[in-house]
């Protein structure tokens, strides 16, 4: 699909805006009535921080500037599709409406780049952007050439939109296109440049793109903390007694009773069911859920769990006198899952590609309570386990590609807290899956060349046991042939895995299990870059 950048003057685009029956003076609805903002006959300069489209209008955030230099933020809405960065004065007419001087308006609705600098972007530059908005443009291009209604019906539909740039040196700037086909709004597309006024849209892989997805992997690294931070926090808050002071209403705790009810225990994890359940119940398939229609409430969902606490904490945070609403309100948009695809905002928006991540994801502290039921640190715990939940997600799909080979690599990647006893054991799980594609070749031979390929599974778990201590496993099957390595950071603990590894290899023999190897060594694997063997893990030559 192809798309074109329109030329517009400010003349043909105000007159357009005047048949289609905009006023003048265009009016911005508050979406909050403020009486009073400004005095009759003042005008402020208002800058348009962000876009959203709303159906047919659109929601913008304005920065308004007085005279005085004291500055405010007001969310209005609009008819018209002002870009961020636009600058308009504005009067108030009401206490909910403001109003924009026409002379404003057309500098405004230009403000979107309509051409290229083919010096900076030379042909066959690839451009990455966001969609802010897309509108029908059939009846305005009519009016705009000249055309009667009688005959509009019978042009091409086009549409018009405007998108953020996010790469090249002109990263956060809006460019207004027009294309055959509709871009849905919030969408990531890449385009190569044609000349100055086209440009040609590059097909995005089927999965996520991967400018969203390492964007938003770096982000929820950074602010991902350990489940065991937020679960200990929980643990040692103090039991409700009639006539205290307590911070925590009935229904925050019964949430957190529920977290805990929902935690597996290590003797449902020795049965196939029960990790079943577990793996099921961790938060990784909430989302899948929602798509689906289905309610995640009704089942055990560790991110669901989550998400309710930290929306219970927040109406109690007024009465706490160390309250700060920015920053609740900022690790609250930290904590809130998003759809991958919103992830980029309009500022900001390019960061450093993201290394590929590790597993297991490793030990992160944000520091402990005060008091031990301050709602202000539970909710930054709440935010850095919902974080750590996110990076896992993120983590599997990173690690999910089609190899040179054809090789469909399927990975995901979670943490579920078992409890063991008074304590609480996070495990982090890594399942792999590597899928050979079909080869159009004699059929009998294919179908001999499928028998023996078959599905190339790899397992990897890490947790901290007591007494044993830190434990890392991986594992591969295939073909009913199973080969494994373990790792042990205590010596003594290596030493008693080793001693139990004959007892190990009978009961997965018993299990019709061709065991090839077992192996446990002391220390942690190697992290980075591996090569990956075909049949087993160990480099012989290491």
């Amino acid at each position: 699909m192809t798309g074109d950048i329109p030329t517009i003057s400010p003349v043909a685009a105000a007159t357009a805006l005047l048949r289609a029956g905009v006023a003048p003076g265009e009016v911005l609805k508050l979406m909050e009535p403020r009486e009073g903002l400004l005095n009759s006959g003042q005008v402020a300069n208002a800058e348009v921080v962000s876009l959203k489209q709303l159906g047919q209008d659109f929601q913008l955030l304005l920065r308004l500037t007085m005279d005085n230099g004291r500055q405010t933020t007001l969310p209005v809405s609009s008819s018209l599709p002002l870009t961020p960065g636009t600058n308009v004065n504005v009067a108030q007419g009401s206490a909910d409406t403001l109003t924009i001087s026409v002379l404003d308006l057309q500098k405004a609705i230009t403000n979107s780049l309509t051409s290229i600098d083919t010096r900076q972007l030379p042909a066959g530059t690839l451009l990455q952007g966001k969609v802010l908005t897309t509108q029908v443009m059939a009846e305005n291009v009519a009016q705009l050439t000249g055309q009667s209604s009688g005959s509009a019906g019978t042009q091409p539909t086009s549409y018009r939109s405007i998108v953020v740039l996010l790469n090249t040196a002109l990263a956060g700037s809006s460019l207004t296109v027009d294309s055959p086909q509709p871009l849905r709004v919030g969408s990531l597309l890449s385009a190569q440049v044609q000349n100055s006024q086209a440009l040609s849209f590059v097909a995005m892989p089927n999965r996520l793109d991967e400018l969203a997805l390492a964007q938003q992997l770096s982000t929820q690294q950074s602010r991902q903390g350990s489940l065991q931070s937020l679960l200990t926090a929980l643990q040692n808050l103090p039991p409700r007694t009639q006539g205290s002071d307590d911070n925590l209403t009935p229904s925050l705790r019964a949430s957190i009773d529920q977290l805990f009810a929902d935690l597996p225990d290590l003797q449902q994890m020795t049965t196939p069911k029960g990790v079943a359940l577990a793996l099921n119940a961790s938060g990784l398939f909430m989302e899948s859920r929602l798509l689906a229609g289905q309610n995640p409430t009704l089942v055990p969902d560790m991110k669901a769990n989550l998400l309710r606490i930290i929306a219970q904490i927040l109406p109690g945070l007024p009465d706490n006198v160390s309250y700060n609403a920015a920053a609740a309100a900022n690790t609250l948009a930290r904590a809130m899952p998003s759809v991958i695809r919103n992830a980029l905002g309009t500022l900001g928006l390019v960061a450093a590609p993201s290394q590929p991540i590790n597993f297991p994801l490793p030990a992160r502290t944000l520091g402990s309570p005060i008091d031990k039921d301050d709602l202000e640190t539970l909710l930054k715990l709440a935010a850095g386990a919902m974080s750590r939940l996110q990076s896992h997600q993120l983590g599997g799909l990173e690690q999910t590609r089609t190899t040179a080979e054809g090789t469909q690599v399927t990975t995901w990647q979670l943490e579920i807290p078992m409890r063991n006893a008074h304590d609480i054991v996070p495990l982090q799980v890594k399942v792999q899956r590597e899928d050979t594609p079909q080869r159009d070749e004699n059929p009998e031979a294919a179908a001999q060349e499928n028998k023996e390929k078959e599905k190339l599974w790899r397992v990897e778990l890490a947790f901290d046991l007591e007494p044993l201590g830190p434990l890392q496993v991986q594992a591969q099957l295939i073909a009913g042939s199973l080969s494994s390595q373990m790792w042990a950071e205590r010596e003594g603990s290596a030493e008693l895995i080793a001693g139990e590894l004959d007892n190990l290899r009978a009961r997965l023999v018993a299990c019709g299990l061709n065991v090839k190897e077992l192996a446990c060594n002391r220390g942690v694997p190697t992290q980075g870059p591996r090569t990956v063997l075909e049949q087993r893990w160990i480099d012989e030559n290491a």
